[in-house]
């Protein structure tokens, strides 16, 4: 999807060479540089591998076809790239339609389309959904909207760590302090409580570990983790695991009650949030089978047991050393259930590419579990990948669940309309409050979180500032989502004043100054971003272009009057423009699962 001009030229170029159009790479208009003279920039370097031409040379014959384009201007060469400007009319008429199908159709034909299987959020049930967890939904929200923009198949997993060790802290943490209390009678969200419960566990923890280095100075260099089983309370949570894995009835019991509190709370906090998933998994349901595909992996001489009993994998070939996969115990470890989830997500789905959004401390833990997956002959294993993302901060430092330091997603959420709301008081500067006022402060709260959460490339670590990103004016959600209100304000004064909106009677041709022209070239990259962040899986290359967009629009708009237009048929040219901007951002706000409010 391109330009015609940049069709034409493609077809044009494969010809003089010999070649099939498909052979060369798309040629994706790039804007020119201010400081010259054209609308868009064609960077021959790209051709060179392919033509098998210098760049300067490639650049002439360029320059050559593009000359002869009745559509074109004028034309300059500058080194390995040529600019171009186009006449107005045939500019602003390809970029609308071009842009106009990149919002409403699917991108790829029906044969280049997949199942793709997105796996995301993964919360454990020892507490509730917080900052770090809000990045994950983002990522894989966007990153699953994105991909289906493309017409792929998208199945969005969720899977559920409801068992293990951490789980156990909780329960035990439960039974010492707990006093039989429940969501209802403490008045507290179930998905809180349970967290509460955890972070009294490694309160207690600290305690009897401080006492046993107290007691015994020889105690006094050893670590943390080694000393967890020598507490009572860490044997009993160590302890409680066995029974659980045992099938221990009472164990069960408190198990199933304080999981159904948490996940009734994680269903609240992703209603609020916008997230679904089309299937979700629970540890506890796909441990079992994990276990089951190790024995069966020992048998065949796959994995090696160890003299105590564990039984590894040698995965040194992969430079990953040797990897234990069941203990000595019997008792399964982390890599053991993610076996059996990826296993049955693969037989459930049959996708032809497998996507985990988590965070990027467990790079190395996917590294071993693809080769694992490699190890055991499963002829998809090349297709699985880990989109890892960095850690998020706040301005007063790192947060840690056990410590109870984490920023929970509720609050946040709650902190974020609380803050939207009163901005958009302050803007109303003496109106009557609007109807829709709490689902404005919710829309924009969200979006503000959402954009900010997604503004950088996932890689990176970040901090987020809850009073930063909802800024009206700067780098932020709010300041797309107000682009957007900009423009529907423009059609509702149309509406009061009694001035029709008559798109067939447009002129384009009148769209001939410098501000037009590049918003209807940066409109005209939208594909091309697309297309980007589809390849390298990120969703900032969105953000990023939608603050361009918008910003161009802004400089239009402040010299330009769409209203006041000298005429009719430059009227509606202006508004065609900025309602094509308006379908544009609302488009690419809404891959980013954010709304927009028909007024700011």
């Amino acid at each position: 999807m391109n330009l015609r001009i940049l069709e034409n030229l493609r077809n044009t170029l494969a010809k003089s060479c010999g070649l099939e159009p498909s052979v060369i790479p798309e040629i994706a208009p790039e804007l020119c540089p201010p400081n010259m003279n054209g609308d868009f920039a064609v960077n021959c370097f790209r051709l060179a591998s392919v033509l098998k031409k210098k760049p300067d040379v490639i650049a002439e014959n360029v320059a050559q076809i593009l000359s002869s384009d009745k559509d074109i201007e004028a034309v300059e060469r500058v080194g390995a790239f040529v600019n171009a400007r186009l006449r107005a009319e045939a500019l602003h008429s390809q970029v609308i339609e071009l842009s106009s199908g990149a919002v409403s159709s699917p991108i790829l034909p029906p044969e280049k389309r997949r199942c793709i299987l997105v796996e995301f959020s993964s919360p454990n049930t020892n507490k509730p959904l917080h900052l770090g967890h809000l990045r994950n939904n983002a990522i894989g929200h966007s990153i699953s909207e994105l991909l289906k923009k493309f017409g792929h198949k998208i199945v969005k997993v969720n899977l559920v760590n409801d068992r293990g060790i951490h789980i156990c802290k909780s329960m035990i943490a439960y039974k010492l302090f707990g006093d039989l209390t429940d969501p209802e009678k403490a008045g507290v969200k179930g998905d809180h409580l349970a967290g509460d419960f955890y972070v009294k566990f490694d309160s207690e923890l600290k305690k009897q570990i401080a006492g046993l280095r107290q007691s015994d100075s020889k105690l006094k260099d050893t670590g943390d983790d080694d000393l967890f089983e020598k507490t009572p309370i860490g044997c009993a949570a160590q302890d409680m695991l066995r029974k659980w894995e045992a099938g221990d009835r009472e164990t069960l019991d408190l198990w199933k009650k304080m999981n159904s509190w948490a996940l009734k709370g994680f269903d609240e906090t992703y209603s609020r949030m916008g997230i679904s998933f089309d299937k979700i998994y629970y540890e506890s349901g796909t441990y079992i089978l994990g276990k089951d595909i190790v024995e069966k992996g020992l048998s065949q001489g796959v994995f090696h047991r160890r003299e105590d009993g564990a039984i590894y994998a040698d995965l040194e070939k992969y430079g990953l050393g040797k990897k234990v996969l069941l203990r000595a115990d019997g008792t399964s470890v982390y890599i053991t259930q993610d076996l059996g989830t990826t296993t049955l997500k693969h037989n459930d789905f049959h996708p032809d590419e497998q996507i985990w959004v988590v965070g990027d401390e467990q790079i190395h833990h996917f590294k071993t579990l693809f080769a694992v997956l490699k190890e055991l002959g499963f002829d998809w294993a090349d297709k699985l990948h880990h989109l890892s993302y960095g850690m998020v901060n706040l301005p007063s430092g790192r947060m840690k669940s056990r410590e109870g330091t984490v920023v929970d997603a509720d609050d946040l959420f709650d902190e974020m309309f609380t803050l939207a709301k009163t901005a958009t008081i302050e803007r109303l500067d003496g109106a009557d409050t609007p109807e829709d006022l709490q689902e404005r402060a919710e829309a924009i709260g969200m979006g503000a979180l959402k954009f900010m959460l997604l503004k950088f490339n996932s890689k990176t670590t970040m901090t987020f500032d809850p009073q930063a990103s909802l800024k009206f004016e700067g780098d932020t959600g709010p300041y797309v989502q107000y682009a957007c209100a900009r423009i529907n304000s423009i059609l509702r004064k149309c509406s009061d004043n009694n001035i029709p909106y008559e798109p067939d009677k447009a002129d384009f041709s009148k769209l001939s100054s410098k501000e037009e022209r590049e918003l209807s070239v940066r409109a005209a990259l939208y594909p091309t971003v697309l297309k980007q962040a589809a390849e390298k899986l990120d969703c900032s290359i969105i953000t990023n272009y939608l603050l361009d967009l918008a910003k161009s629009f802004s400089r239009f708009y402040r010299e330009h009057s769409v209203m006041k237009a000298d005429d009719e048929s430059l009227r509606n040219a202006r508004i065609r423009l900025a309602l094509l901007v308006r379908d544009i951002l609302s488009d690419g706000l809404s891959i980013l699962g954010i709304k927009v409010p028909e007024a700011m």
